[in-house]
Formats: C-alpha cells, structure tokens, sequence
C-alpha cells in the first residue's frame, strides 16, 4: 500500500514537472519565432520592413534583450529554483502524503491483533510524516507512554525543521526579487545618465535601451516576488496544520497501542479456572518477592529487537 502511494506521488510529480518543461517550451516558441508579417513584403517593400518591425517589436523578445546578459540568467535561475520549491512543497505537503489512510487502518489492525513488532516493521518502511514519527515514539515505548511521546514530539519537530527550511527559501527569493530589480533600475538609470553625459546631442536608442532595461529587470523581479511571498505564507500554513494534525494523530495511535499491550491476551482456559490462575498468580509472587509480569510489556521490548 506505502508502495501505491509513492507512486501516485511519484505520476503527480512527474506531470507537474511535464507542464513546467511545456510551458518554458512554449515561451521559448514564442521568442524564437518571428512574425511572420516580416516576411510577407513584398520587393518593393523591402525598405519598410526594418522599420515597421521596430515600430511594432515582439513582446518578449524585448524582454530578453533588455535584461542583459547578467540580470537575464540570474533571474531565469532564480525562477527555476522558485518552480522547484513549489513543485517539491506542493507534493510534499499533501494530507494524503503526510498521513497515508492506508498506514492509519493498517496499524490500527495490526495492533489489535496484538502484532506490535509487525506494526513496528511497518511504520518503519513507511517514509511519510506520520511514519517517521510513530517509530520514533514506538522505539521507546517499552520505556514507557511519556518517554514515547518525547521521542514522538522531538521527531515532529525535526521533520518540521527539515521542512521549514526548504520554505523559508521562498520567502529569501520574496525578499530578494524586489531588491534585484532595484539593481537592475539603478544600472539602467546609469546607462541613460552615461548617454545624456556626452556632451552632445544624446541617442534616442541608447536613451531607450537605458530605460528599458530598468523597467524589465524591475518587472522581471516583482514578478518573482510577488508568487514567492504568496507560496511562502501558503506552505507555511500547510505545514503548521500538518504538523498538529500528525502530533495528534501519532499521540492516539501511540497511546491505543499501550495499552493494548498492557491488556493480558485472552486464552481458553482462563475464564474455565480463575482460581488456578489466582493461586498461580500469588505463588509466584510469594516466591520471588515481586509482582509478575505481564506478556504485553515482553512483547513491548521484543519490538525494537
């Protein structure tokens, strides 16, 4: 079942990372390829047609060039780092992910049938949120329900952490977009100031590259920012909700278990002759001098062996 559900997370990846490579394909597409207006002149139009192609230029064509050859592939990195996040956060951070129904109805019936090591076994191979943190806590419950729930909390926090991280980068590209366009801004007002510096009569072109790539890099890098901060704030939510939803979940699962290991296993014969098993009981104990031992807590210490 664990299998099954790392593969439809697998497929769900694999075709969110298909749209993203369709997408740049088709911007890619869209910047290559002229119109074909350009080459539908005829010979006698040959002279009209530079100038009616700077009149009316591709869109992101001008795009691409007035970013320049730094502030063009520092963002477009920037942007796929962003797409990455997304994409790992938004596969990562699903309830169906987090905690698999699958993992709860199979544990749970596990440990009623009093099959704590098999139950151990499969938490263990289960590499979700709520996996990781039940055999954390199931490796000490032999130790008792405090020291499980410990274990249990100190996992929950460092899958959180790990978590966290990777969402704390978006909110690093939010914070950063708006500055790079700024430096973008400054650099292209510099390149106008340079032309108009001269001392003679300043290029309307070089004024317009000047200012144009000003506006792009500083568009280029709201437009950045502006998802960034927004996924930030959304997967940070997902994660908090996540978070106390597996703490909750983990704690009642932890707790069931317990105490159905405290419960003695039902046999045959013990309802026939109570007076045996009571006879039993106190021999033992008069003997040894301590009260015996139930089967659960063994069987509590043979899960981690």
């Amino acid at each position: 079942m664990g299998v099954s559900v790392g593969s439809r997370a697998a497929g769900t990846g694999r075709f969110l990372l298909c749209c993203v490579l369709a997408l740049a394909a088709f911007g890619t597409m869209t910047i290559l390829v002229e119109p074909p207006a350009a080459y539908a002149q005829g010979a006698d139009d040959k002279d009209k047609a530079p100038e009616s192609a700077k009149e009316t230029p591709d869109f992101f064509t001008h795009l691409i060039k007035s970013a320049g050859i730094f502030f063009g592939p520092l963002l477009l990195l920037v942007s796929i780092v962003l797409v990455t996040l997304i994409v790992l956060m938004t596969m990562d951070l699903r309830m169906g992910v987090a905690i698999p129904p699958v993992l709860v109805d199979e544990f749970t019936d596990t440990v009623n049938k009093r099959q704590f090591k098999q139950a151990f076994e499969l938490v263990r191979s289960d590499g979700s949120f709520l996996g990781r943190v039940l055999a954390a806590g199931m490796g000490r419950l032999q130790y008792g329900i405090e020291d499980a729930r410990e274990a249990a909390f100190s996992m929950v926090e460092n899958v959180k952490a790990g978590k966290e991280q990777l969402i704390t980068y978006m909110g690093t590209i939010g914070t950063l977009g708006p500055l790079l366009g700024l430096v973008g801004t400054v650099f292209g007002m510099i390149m106008a100031f340079m032309e108009l510096s001269t001392g003679q009569a300043p290029r309307a072109d070089k004024l317009a590259e000047g200012i144009s790539h000003a506006l792009v890099v500083t568009l280029l890098g709201i437009s950045l920012s502006v998802p960034a901060i927004f996924c930030h704030a959304f997967f940070k939510s997902r994660l908090t909700r996540l978070t106390m939803d597996t703490s909750l979940l983990a704690d009642d699962l932890l707790t069931q278990m317990y105490h159905n290991s405290k419960k003695a296993p039902a046999t045959p014969g013990a309802a026939a002759t109570p007076a045996t098993a009571k006879t039993s009981t106190t021999t033992a104990t008069d003997q040894r001098g301590i009260k015996p031992a139930t089967k659960s807590s063994s069987d509590l210490g043979e899960v981690t062996e």
